[in-house]
């Protein structure tokens, strides 16, 4: 019983520290688009949910199967979530500098790039399946499950508080969006290339 109360807190706590990136960006979504559908304020959070579950399942096959390849392939993650942020970052500028702010500019609530957003903010979370590996599946299962919700609910959280100050910002919300992309891309990179 010990042991699962262990584990249960520190899946827990490794949700909640792999969700803060997905958080900021839900904010930033926020921000951009306050008024949106039900449907999409349920997207966001669940396709953050998804890859922050997805992720250390992957990293904990990676590990078991093919380790030496995991590893080479680490040292870019802090690359490709600065090259994917900047990139959705950038286009919010941009359309928030032209002026083209209505309620129909979503770039950063687009399918593609909302799938972008949920493998930038989670790439470092296959780094999880180094700490995880000695998991047995159904425990691998059950850890990445607990991220996952609470993905889903820090995220909710946080594409509220977005709507919420994005309703204030009026027309410098998809700029101030873009910044904290940006800013995200660069913290994940300068993190990921210190720590390693």
């Amino acid at each position: 019983m010990n042991s699962l109360v262990s584990f249960i807190i520190n899946s827990a706590l490794l949700g909640v520290g792999l969700a803060m990136d997905a958080f900021s960006v839900s904010m930033a979504n926020g921000l951009s688009v306050p008024k949106m559908s039900r449907a999409m304020r349920i997207a966001i959070p669940l396709t953050f949910a998804v890859f922050q579950f997805l992720m250390p399942m992957i990293g904990w096959f990676c590990v078991r199967s093919v380790a030496e390849a995991f590893t080479s392939f680490q040292r870019a993650i802090p690359w490709i979530a600065l090259v994917l942020l900047l990139y959705i970052g950038g286009k919010m500028l941009i359309e928030g500098f032209r002026g083209g702010e209505t309620e129909h500019t979503d770039v950063a609530l687009k399918p593609g790039a909302l799938l972008i957003q949920g493998v930038a903010t989670s790439i470092d979370a296959l780094s999880v399946g180094f700490t995880i590996e000695q998991y047995h599946v159904s425990q691998a299962l059950a850890a990445s499950l607990i991220i996952g919700g609470l993905t889903f609910v820090i995220c909710s959280c946080g594409l509220r508080i977005g709507q919420r100050f994005g309703t204030r910002l009026a027309g410098k919300a998809s700029i101030l969006g873009g910044i904290i992309l940006i800013g995200i891309g660069i913290e994940i990179f300068i993190t990921g290339i210190l720590g390693g």
